[in-house]
């Protein structure tokens, strides 16, 4: 289920133009709307969906641009991540300015929870430092999107067998009738399937070595995918890649086998032999129990066996 933050401050992509605490008079060559008055702040790698300013889990650069040029010094704090039971301590950033004193840059950290939370982002300057000079919200995206997807295969009119890759609804008891494709956060913003004839990491690993056969893609829910005719009797390997709107992404690889009456067997496998955090590919050792399935839903993670020992 998503998690709603109320955000009271229109915020543009990846750069936020907000009051700041420093009164002036716009300087030469300054045009209209430019420099009275107003600091901005732009975080790195953020975006802004339906209204709301979204950013991936990590560490991120926070550049603050002040109409002229600050006194003292600038800070930055990032509350604690809201959005769990845990108690999250704030992140203090150590800004430095560049040689007019009116950029202020540094690197703070975002999140680390791993839930869709939220944190202030507050700015300090100068004669102000007491006081918040500007505060607005952000969310902190460190999930990834999911998918459970169908494998079907159908006869073709002359030979060989068309395979179909759908998003499908859950059934599971943890949670029945569940739409499993999207991301519960800064919402899924793309998704590709890539078929291949041989192992694309047999030599290489995040990028595979091999051409894909077959390759289809999109920006939303449902996944639908039906690939021209493939040979019966023949097993292909398949790459599912999913990325939401801050950039996590999330990877599903499988083998599917078809016979020669275009039956279909799916054995999907783990990313590294189940360490997801080392290497973007799987070395097809650790298989799960998928049925003619592919991926998971994020509502029923909890009922998914792991990896065996």
């Amino acid at each position: 289920m998503k998690k709603l933050l109320l955000v009271l401050l229109v915020i543009a992509m990846a750069s936020f133009l907000l009051v700041g605490c420093i009164p002036v008079t716009p300087g030469e060559g300054e045009g209209e709307g430019e420099g009275e008055g107003e600091a901005t702040v732009a975080i790195e790698g953020s975006v802004a969906v339906d209204g709301k300013t979204y950013v991936s889990c990590g560490n991120h650069n926070i550049i603050v641009t002040f109409p002229t040029a600050v006194a003292g010094n600038v800070e930055v704090t990032i509350t604690g991540c809201t959005g769990d039971y845990r108690d999250v301590a704030d992140t203090n950033v150590v800004m430095f300015p560049d040689a007019d004193r009116k950029v202020w840059t540094g690197s703070g950290t975002f999140g680390g929870n791993g839930v869709c939370c939220a944190s202030y982002v507050e700015v300090y300057s100068g004669e102000c430092i007491a006081d918040v000079c500007i505060a607005f919200p952000v969310i902190v995206d460190c999930d990834t999107p999911y998918a459970l997807i169908k494998v079907s295969s159908e006869a073709c009119t002359c030979e060989g067998c068309a395979l179909t890759f759908k998003s499908d609804v859950s059934e599971s008891e943890c949670a029945p009738d569940v739409e499993c494709c999207g991301d519960d956060c800064s919402e899924l913003a793309s998704w590709a399937i890539a078929v291949y004839e041989d192992d694309p990491f047999d030599i290489c690993c995040e990028t595979p070595c091999e051409e894909p056969i077959e390759t289809c893609s999109g920006t939303a829910c449902p996944i639908l995918c039906t690939t021209e005719c493939l040979d019966a009797g023949e097993s292909y390997y398949v790459v599912v890649s999913l990325v939401d709107n801050v950039g996590n992404e999330e990877e599903y690889y499988a083998i599917i086998s078809l016979d020669t009456a275009c039956g279909v067997t799916v054995a999907e496998y783990y990313a590294d032999s189940c360490d997801y955090n080392d290497c973007l590919c799987t070395n097809w050792v650790c298989e799960k129990d998928t049925d003619d399935y592919i991926g998971n839903c994020l509502s029923i993670d909890d009922c998914s066996a792991c990896c065996p020992e």
